[in-house]
């Protein structure tokens, strides 16, 4: 077919995008067609340009090819889906409420177990999904709240709060980590150790530990003991899926120098055995089965396939470097200003955006602004990683685990007003966000 040429081509495209992220910010409910609509606006425009949005030169079959093999991760979205199913599956078994319980049991005083248990959501956020996390765990802290006649409000937003720090800390955590793995070449031990030097793990955990201090300051002076009634589990098979799928992917790991399709189809098969024993072991039927499928994380995954398109027609057209060299100048090549500028810009944006579509576009200017600047590409892109993830806790609107928390305790009859949330979520970002930046800047600096 003829193709058509448009003058001001890049123009249009960063136009697309900045209108679908503002659609997407002021209609969140909506977020998934406004990035489908833009994705396949920009795949027309590639295709009658001769491919001009996407470089090199397509054809209209190798452009389809590319779009939908290269731009788009499978190896991502597989992750994502197996460890959904297999979070599920886990929340169901009741494994979770056993080890809370565990923990209250144990504990010297109840304000201990409270720390213990927001420390353990936290854990459990390392490998399941934000939300799910808070749902598991509230009815233990209301339980507990009512119990001692404790406000629940700390405690449940801290429940949020503590979720959405830990989310960051390996590959299959949250969205923003699976994506970050695909853009730099990162597998599951990546995540632990990089170039011999501790990674973004072990950053994390820094500021996990001010986290739970800044909890204790809040919960300590509580000193009775609890008792309460402990929980049967149902099952601990979904638990050893989820060692296996740990282990599995950090064997992987060794294997593959970079995250290839291996992991994904390893996490997916999981979540398939996972359902299978839910179906055969656990005497489910199909619309059972459908019910718990249906019910995983769907609008992420194609919010996420929408992004990749639209993200890669900004960044193959040349718009993320031309970010990058702009910075390079308002930053005048300080290596101390580029860290803050990213830094703090992204706590500020992910406090009211989502986080992914921020992140998929950011990636490629931290790395390049690293590289031009002659400095490591980690340095700026954990610091991007850490102020997206951990900024998402600054507003009751910043993460889906905040809103989730937020309409619990209101249905609870104890609603949580922004001033009442701020109170908590601004020193708890500030002191998580710098003592994680701390660590980061003296491992990478």
């Amino acid at each position: 077919m003829p193709y058509i040429f448009i003058p001001g081509l890049k123009w249009i495209v960063l136009a697309v995008a900045v209108v679908m992220y503002l659609l997407v910010i002021c209609f969140q409910e909506k977020k998934v067609w406004f990035t489908s609509i833009a994705a396949l606006l920009l795949f027309v425009l590639g295709s009658i340009s001769g491919g001009n949005v996407f470089n090199p030169q397509y054809t209209d079959l190798s452009l389809i090819r590319h779009v939908l093999f290269e731009l788009v991760n499978w190896n991502v979205l597989m992750i994502y889906v197996g460890s959904m199913t297999i979070a599920a599956l886990f929340i169901y078994s009741r494994v979770p409420s056993k080890i809370a319980d565990s923990l209250v049991t144990v504990s010297p005083s109840t304000g201990l177990a409270v720390v213990l248990i927001l420390a353990m959501t936290g854990i459990i956020s390392i490998f399941v999904e934000n939300v799910a996390t808070v749902l598991v765990m509230a009815p233990i802290a209301l339980a507990l709240s009512k119990k001692l006649k404790l406000n629940p409000v700390p405690f449940m937003i801290g429940l949020a709060l503590m979720s959405n720090l830990e989310g960051t800390a390996t590959l299959v955590g949250d969205p923003p980590s699976m994506i970050f793995a695909s853009y730099a070449k990162y597998n599951f031990n990546d995540f632990f150790v990089h170039d011999g030097k501790l990674s973004i793990f072990f950053i994390i955990q820094a500021g996990m530990l001010a986290g739970c201090i800044f909890f204790y300051s809040i919960f300590g002076r509580v000193k009775d003991k609890a008792v309460i009634e402990k929980e049967s589990v149902i099952s601990y098979f979904p638990f050893a899926l989820l060692i296996v799928m740990i282990f599995g992917l950090a064997a992987i790991s060794f294997v593959s120098t970079e995250l290839g399709y291996s992991s994904g189809l390893f996490v997916f098969a999981l979540g398939i055995i996972g359902l299978a024993w839910y179906r055969i072991s656990q005497k489910k039927n199909a619309s059972e089965i459908a019910g718990l499928v249906r019910e995983l994380d769907w609008e992420t995954i194609f919010f996420l396939i929408g992004i990749f398109v639209v993200v890669g027609a900004v960044s193959e057209i040349g718009l993320l470097e031309d970010l990058s060299v702009f910075l390079g100048k308002v930053t005048g090549g300080s290596e101390v200003a580029g860290f803050v500028l990213i830094l703090a810009v992204s706590v500020l944006i992910s406090g009211f955006v989502d986080n992914v579509p921020y992140i998929i576009v950011m990636l490629p200017v931290a790395g390049s602004l690293a590289e031009t600047m002659g400095f490591s590409k980690e340095l700026f892109m954990f610091a991007l990683l850490v102020g997206s993830c951990l900024g998402g806790n600054l507003t009751p609107f910043g993460a889906s685990a905040n809103v989730v928390a937020m309409g619990i305790l209101k249905k609870e009859g104890s609603p949580v007003n922004f001033g009442r949330f701020f109170k908590i979520s601004v020193p708890f970002t500030l002191i998580t966000t710098a003592a994680a930046s701390i660590v980061l800047w003296a491992i990478w600096s």
